[in-house]
């Protein structure tokens, strides 16, 4: 006997078990709001008319069933009940024919996996994916092209060419007062026709869409002797603009702090730059003219604006980070059969957009490996790795003059000392191998937005400089409860203490924090987390402690993290807990990012009241997330962790939430 058996499922199982069938070799898979049954006996689906299955959660499938018929009950009781050899309660009679839907399915479907809390590609994000899988291309040199990825559902673009005009005179009259930016501009536009970058967009035929882009010059706050020219894909005209009809893409960068981390890691650090990056990566005939531009005719100023348009893509496109990267690690892919999978490897973990920073055990293997990876990507992509720096003098020497960085080009690396250099905004000293801080102390007005300014030019991603800044910002949380705006002078009761703070900057320029986090990892590898609070801030580090071979100890400063406390609704044991919350997120970030296992990892506290809130059988919302980690790193680490009591005397994280304004850097151990 063949019937059709249909199965519906909505969002929540429900299993009500009607009729008991036989079929011989069955298997049930159910997944997240989807049903499927796979019978072995027979892989047919039957469609029944008018879509009889129900809904996209119902499937039928032909099985044999159970040539007996149905089981019913010989007698009808009320509030009738069986009970089955495996303890769950039943209405019907028991059969041995019966199909048994194993509990665990509905205890494992809501358990916290590792990778639960990471952020999926959008819909959006994966048409963006197949569109650059589908339609990036190569040339007979190797070159990459690949299309503007437009949105499916968007409106026609209006001409804005005369927006893009009026913008265009306005850049024109303000070159013409500033010589020096000026003859910039027309470097970097030779530059721009030179390279074939850009080319003059004829008039024979006007297509039927297209876009101008107005243009703006923007100096590096470091780098005073050049301007980068960005097109304004923002710019609205009529309430729409080009990126609005593009697809972002998803965000294929890695982590900027997962980088640092890597790039401290081993002895040898190595750092290089893809040449021109976004302007490596040519746009589709097509959709070149969504990317007009006005500029004067042979990059003559006193000659006609005539139209030009973009032939690469461009910063300031939206989608440009996601094009160029998806590009990249293609080219890296490949290269892995000739160049080795290694290169891959070094492509997709220590690129942060078109720099590369990483770390190595000994010189030759990074020579080798930069080497294989400086001819991966130009053989297959046509992409050129250069500006090459790195602490070692033996790995600087293997590469051409031309290869490395600017400064480094005219060095005898016998004699003269290496200079210091800035990797993803950290200052590096290449000859001592240790990291530095160039503050700003430029005067700033005494207005809340001119201490502003000052707190966020200290840029400090490791969170070396924690206890500094978190002093300033709670110094700008003073400030806060006047009512002064943003653009008046301050009232006189903070100026004292602001200037103070300003002070100390300077003390933090003569503080040298070492790159690499331990001499060798050779023996035992520990981590050490240290968490503490008070009623101004929470604050949280962690270090690497190594055990040599001769059986010494080395400890390693990796990453720190402070946060100003709320300024009302808390106490001292809930800012304790937040303060323990932060020391897991920095575990779980140097987990992910150095994917280092460590013999142990003790968590550091001087609050009793976390050790109980973590020890106790009734967990809220809020500590359950220490308890979870607790455990997951528990099994991860062959169970040698555990959060520790550590008297306050001895904590060394007070140092940062209970600063001394007057000797700051001294108090906080830098």
């Amino acid at each position: 006997m063949v019937c059709a058996l249909n199965v519906a499922l909505g969002d929540t199982f429900f299993a009500i078990v009607t009729r008991t069938f036989y079929v011989p070799n069955a298997n049930v898979l159910i997944t997240d709001h989807t049903a499927a049954m796979h019978i072995y006996a027979s892989q047919d689906r039957v469609q029944k008319p008018n879509n009889s299955q129900g809904g996209e959660s119902s499937v039928n499938s032909k099985c044999e069933t159970c040539l007996d018929g149905a089981h019913y009950p010989s007698t009808v009781n009320a509030m009738k009940t069986f009970v089955q050899q495996d303890g769950r309660p039943s209405i019907l009679e028991p059969c041995d024919n019966s199909i048994h839907i194993s509990e665990k399915l509905s205890t494992s479907l809501f358990k916290l996996e590792p990778d639960d809390n990471r952020q999926g590609m959008s819909i959006e994000n994966k048409k963006f994916m197949r569109l650059m899988s589908d339609e990036i291309q190569q040339d007979e040199n190797q070159n990459w092209t690949a299309p503007l990825p437009f949105k499916e559902s968007r409106p026609l673009l209006p001409n804005n060419r005369l927006q893009a005009l009026n913008r265009a005179r306005a850049f024109d009259i303000s070159l013409r007062k500033d010589p020096v930016k000026k003859q910039h501009v027309l470097d970097f536009m030779k530059t721009l026709f030179d390279n074939n970058h850009a080319e003059r967009a004829l008039n024979t035929e006007t297509p039927n869409e297209m876009w101008y882009l107005p243009m703006f010059g923007v100096y590096h706050p470091k780098k005073k002797d050049r301007i980068r020219v960005v097109f304004d894909s923002s710019a609205k005209f009529q309430g729409t603009s080009l990126n609005d009809v593009l697809m972002t893409g998803p965000n294929l960068v890695n982590s900027l702090l997962g980088v640092l981390l890597r790039f401290r890691k081993d002895k040898i650090a190595i750092t290089a730059d893809i040449r021109q990056m976004f302007y490596s990566f040519n746009v589709t005939p097509e959709h070149r003219d969504f990317l007009r531009f006005i500029w004067h005719e042979d990059n003559d100023m006193e000659k006609d604006l005539v139209d030009y348009r973009m032939a690469v893509h461009v910063f300031g496109n939206s989608p440009s980070p996601a094009v160029a990267t998806f590009g990249l690690r293609k080219t890296a892919e490949m290269a892995e059969s000739k160049y080795g999978s290694d290169v891959v490897t070094y492509v997709n973990n220590n690129f942060y957009v078109d720099d590369a920073l990483s770390s190595h055990s000994n010189s030759d293997k990074a020579v080798d490996l930069l080497k294989r990876t400086q001819s991966a990507l130009q053989e297959f992509g046509n992409l050129r790795l250069h500006k090459i720096s790195s602490n070692s003098n033996e790995v600087l020497a293997a590469f051409e003059k031309d290869d490395l960085s600017e400064d480094l080009k005219n060095l005898d690396f016998s004699d003269d000392c290496l200079p210091v250099q800035r990797s993803l905004g950290v200052s590096w000293n290449l000859q001592s191998d240790n990291f530095t801080f160039q503050v700003s102390l430029d005067n700033k007005p005494y207005t809340r937005r001119g201490v502003l300014s000052v707190i966020n030019g200290l840029y400090d991603p490791l969170g070396f400089a924690a206890p500094v800044t978190i002093a300033g910002k709670l110094i700008l949380r003073e400030t806060m409860k006047e009512s002064t705006e943003w653009d008046e002078p301050l009232p006189p009761q903070f100026q004292s203490k602001w200037q103070s703070w300003k002070d100390s900057l300077k003390l933090l320029q003569q503080v040298e924090i070492p790159r690499n986090y331990s001499s060798d990892w050779t023996l035992n590898k520990d981590l050490c987390i240290f968490s503490d609070a008070s009623e101004k801030a929470v604050a949280a580090v962690a270090y690497i402690r190594t055990t040599e071979k001769d059986g010494s100890t080395h400890l390693g400063f990796v990453l720190g993290k402070a946060k100003v406390a709320p300024k009302h609704g808390h106490t001292i044991p809930r800012l304790e807990l937040c303060a323990a919350v932060l020391a897991v997120e920095l575990y779980e970030t140097i987990c992910e990012e150095l994917k280092t296992e460590f013999q142990q990892v003790q968590f550091f506290t001087d609050s009793k009241v976390v050790l109980g809130y973590i020890h106790t059988t009734k967990l809220n919302g809020f500590i359950c997330m220490l308890e979870i980690v607790s455990t997951e790193s528990g099994d991860r680490q062959n169970q040698n962790n555990g959060l520790t009591y550590l008297p306050y005397k001895i904590q060394p994280m007070m140092l940062l939430v209970l600063y001394d304004q007057k000797n700051l850097i001294k108090v906080s151990g830098l």
